[in-house]
């Protein structure tokens, strides 16, 4: 769907690690161009991306109108669009259109007080409040900014990196489940996803293990990056090392390979090297950063 498959570069048509992505109504796509230290918008059927936050050539900066290594984009229901600008230690806001960003949340320099962040990576927004959810990486926590707010609070982790279930290790992708007024966290160091509620103090297992180990069995996850949610809340998780996408049905435990072949990576089309994100559409569609493949690839609908 987007980029030259295993060709790096800085066009309009290639790619560099990408990472994160986020889809319109129109099924136009986002990608954070991770090394490119831009975003880019893909429409249906393009072969060449537009730039539509930071630089197009491929240059980074800590400017408000450049990104440094962006990890994650989402939309709000304008299409503005909210960057994870991970070595700028900040999130920033691009309005449709603009030039420059403007900072929602972090203050450009890396830090662990209530209004500071250090790599964030995960967003999540409650469009009905406009409260913007962040997993702030190297701080191993998950933190909350109220619309408009310059601090935020912390809703998970905040108790150093440990394996314990009041505390976080390494949360790289999280998700906003409304149903359960939860927050769904990937943490990519303990190798699992775990299900915080808002307001409680510890944390309960989704996928993987408790005790940090890894694997590439059916009950366990390898560096897991990223987690999304469809709209019937089943479950797709980026299991990075093991080069797969996995699907776990709402309120179930069990999961299955849906993209990439466990613990196989290549170029072929069925095959993915460290996929990061997968989104979904409005038909269920599959996209995947297949990041070390330098390229967004779709699988069609799973169901």
């Amino acid at each position: 769907m987007a980029g030259v498959t295993a060709a790096a570069g800085n066009s309009a048509d290639k790619l560099r690690l990408p990472y994160g992505l986020a889809i319109d109504s129109m099924n136009s796509i986002y990608i954070a161009d991770r090394q490119n230290h831009r975003v880019q918008k893909w429409t249906f059927g393009a072969s060449n991306g537009i730039t539509v936050a930071g630089n197009s050539a491929g240059t980074s900066g800590n400017t408000l109108s450049s990104l440094k290594e962006p990890c994650e984009v989402i939309l709000d229901q304008n299409n503005n669009l909210y960057v994870a600008d991970t070595e700028n230690h900040r999130v920033v806001l691009w309005l449709v259109n603009a030039t420059a960003g403007t900072i929602v949340a972090g203050t450009g320099t890396a830090g662990a007080l209530l209004d500071e962040l250090n790599r964030p990576h995960g967003l999540a927004l409650d469009s009905s409040t406009g409260t913007l959810y962040i997993a702030d990486y190297n701080n191993n926590r998950v933190m909350k900014y109220l619309s408009g707010a310059t601090s935020g609070t912390v809703v998970a982790g905040g108790n150093g990196k440990g394996l314990s279930s009041t505390q976080l290790s390494g949360p790289l992708g999280i998700s906003l489940d409304s149903t359960t007024n939860s927050i769904i966290i990937a943490q990519n160091d303990a190798h699992n996803v775990v299900r915080s509620s808002i307001g409680a103090s510890s944390w309960i297992l989704i996928a993987g293990s408790t005790n940090g180990t890894s694997g590439n069995v059916s009950n366990l996850l390898c560096n897991p990056t990223y987690v999304k949610l469809d709209s019937m809340y089943n479950m797709y998780v980026g299991d990075r090392c093991n080069h797969r996408i996995v699907h776990i049905p709402y309120a179930q435990t069990t999961y299955t390979t849906i993209a990439g072949v466990t613990g196989t990576r290549g170029n072929s089309s069925v095959l993915l090297i460290n996929p990061s994100v997968a989104i979904i559409d409005s038909q269920f569609n599959i996209y995947v950063a297949d990041n070390d493949n330098q390229r967004i690839q779709k699988f069609n609908h799973y169901y």
